[in-house]
């Protein structure tokens, strides 16, 4: 008779035992032609000292300019991407372009009648974030956008040398030039014309402009060519960015970027120490805060990028004492002055002496090295050379002339920087110990504003500025740049209101030269006039620092100037330990 309940007993005893020789004491390998788990996906977390209300900012703020949203440029190149770029060392690279144009490869050609032009080919697999293919209409249209007075978006000077804007077919752009322009091969990047999505935005444009830079687009729905797309925008929050597989130059390599909005800079480092923020973007902190940080961060580095420089402007219109405009007496001030100490002091050992605007660390220096007077520090020829002019050091320290009277200038810095005053403070005790007496005055806050005032100082102005080679760094020392009553003070640039024409020649020749070689000839002639002559007096070189975790590898601190760039300009090569 069959036994049913023994061989169900069986059958469960033969079950198990099967069950517990095949069970793994481990997670059970992957069979063969199997793919593996796949990696958790990789993120980092960013932070600008901002909450920006979106990225039409951008173009009402721009970068540089007096309201711009700081951090703001490298969440845009996060996103977005132009026909070239610049890198870290001022170079310009293709990025939806096949190349960027220069006279060797046909796509910069000067015309016998003085204009010029420059054109670009769009590279076929460049696409939009939504898989459209960007095209050269798409930059015509940014091009008009940018141009609509009605927009309130600041009128670029660039456009008013454009004559034209061609687009022979889908993939090529070429613009006419009125005259030449250095800066031409930088056209449709984050300074000017980055493209706009047209199949996107034309309808929303035309049927209403005033409202077109308060559309979602610029926030939530952006759509750009950038290594990163916007997955989530929360005002005053954070912006995720999740990585674009369709990107130019390949897809990043970390997948996802949160960039938190953290307008206060001790929260901002408080995060940065705890681990819950990787990275600064932007002019986030201080180079005060950033070395306090840098050196309590174990986990962290620093990096910095140049671009501004500490200089003293001596005031050549109606100066007083009027000895200010013997050249002996500007040289004998800078001999006074240790600057080496200076860049310990207020720049952390970083930076170095400035002898001209043209930092070390630019393509150019190497072409105006050779050419630059340098003045370095020498307390005794600075008195020899004050003594040549006339005075005599009397019992009270200082110099005096003939006929008794004391030797004094004023020296005056704006309240806006925390560098102003201490650099302001520290000059004034270098040429007070070789006998110049010096008062000190910090600009208050409710003058900022009064040009005439701003302009008409007595002795000598310190400020913290831009140091670049661009067209427009260059023409601010052109007389031309000279705020004067006739143009109400309006006039930006040539503070120290010294005026030459044969450096208004070299810088003439300087921003209508193509050809290298012959326009770093030119920027050599300017610096050389600027040093002999102390038209204005550097003093050092200052740094913007970039503070994060030592796990993201890749990452620069970017670079001003002409070819500028964020940190931003390589994010698709970072990675992460």
């Amino acid at each position: 008779m069959f036994d049913l309940r023994g061989a169900i007993v069986g059958c469960l005893a033969v079950s198990l035992l099967a069950t517990a020789c095949s069970a793994p004491s481990t997670r059970p390998a992957a069979r063969s032609g199997e793919a593996p788990a796949a990696a958790p996906p990789t993120r980092i977390v960013a932070s600008i000292r901002a909450a920006p209300a979106g990225l039409h900012q951008q173009k009402t703020n721009p970068a540089g300019l007096v309201g711009s949203v700081s951090g703001l440029d490298a969440l845009e190149e996060l996103v977005h991407a132009g026909l070239v770029h610049g890198d870290d060392q001022g170079n310009r690279l293709p990025q939806l372009a096949e190349a960027v144009p220069t006279l060797e490869n046909g796509l910069w050609s000067l015309l016998p009648d003085g204009r010029m032009t420059t054109s670009w080919r769009i590279k076929p697999s460049a696409q939009w974030h939504d898989g459209t293919p960007v095209t050269s209409s798409d930059f015509v249209f940014a091009a008009g956008v940018e141009q609509n007075p009605e927009l309130g978006i600041p009128r670029n000077p660039v456009y008013d040398i454009v004559e034209a804007i061609d687009t022979p077919d889908a993939q090529t752009i070429t613009v006419s030039w009125k005259r030449p322009y250095i800066e031409a091969d930088g056209m449709f990047t984050y300074d000017i014309g980055l493209p706009l999505p047209r199949h996107l935005l034309e309808k929303s444009y035309t049927d209403d402009p005033a409202g077109f830079l308060g559309l979602p687009y610029w926030t939530q729905e952006f759509v750009g060519a950038g290594p990163y797309r916007i997955r989530e925008w929360v005002a005053d929050s954070h912006v995720v960015l999740q990585a674009n597989e369709r990107y130019i130059l390949g897809k990043p390599k970390i997948d996802e970027i949160e960039v938190r909005f953290v307008p206060e800079a001790t929260t901002m480092m408080a995060n940065l120490l705890a681990g819950t923020i990787d990275l600064t973007i932007g002019r986030a902190l201080s180079l005060e805060q950033a070395i306090q940080l840098r050196d309590k961060w174990k986990d962290g580095s620093m990096a910095t990028k140049g671009g501004s420089w500490v200089r003293v402007t001596p005031q050549f219109i109606n100066p007083n004492p009027t000895v200010i405009t013997d050249v002996r007496f500007r040289r004998a001030l800078l001999h006074a002055v240790d600057r080496q100490q200076l860049v310990e002091s207020l720049m952390g050992g970083l930076g170095g002496i400035a002898h001209t605007f043209v930092g070390p660390d630019t393509p150019e220096y190497q072409f105006v090295e050779g050419r630059m007077t340098r003045y370095d520090y020498d307390p005794r020829r600075a008195v020899q050379l004050i003594e040549e002019i006339g005075y005599t050091r009397g019992g009270d320290g200082f110099f005096h002339d003939s006929s008794g009277q004391q030797l004094v200038v004023e020296l005056r810095g704006p309240i806006q920087n925390p560098v102003h005053p201490k650099a302001v403070a520290a000059i004034a005790d270098y040429w007070q110990a070789v006998g110049v007496r010096v008062d000190q005055l910090i600009t208050p806050i409710q003058r900022a504003q009064d040009r005439e005032f701003l302009t008409t100082y007595p002795g000598f102005e310190l400020i913290l500025i831009g140091n670049d080679v661009s067209s427009k760094g260059v023409r601010r020392y052109h007389s031309s740049s000279t705020p004067l009553p006739e143009n109400r003070y309006l006039v930006n640039g040539n503070e120290a209101r010294y005026r030459n024409a044969d450096l208004d020649a070299l810088i003439d020749r300087y921003v209508s030269t193509i050809p290298m070689d012959e326009r770093m000839g030119a920027l050599a002639g300017i610096v050389a006039h600027q040093t002999q002559n102390v038209t204005v007096m550097g003093m050092i070189y200052s740094v913007t620092p970039t503070v994060f975790a030592n796990r993201i590898q890749h990452i620069t601190a970017g670079r001003a100037g002409a070819a500028r760039s964020t940190e931003a300009w390589n994010a698709h090569e970072w990675t992460v330990n």
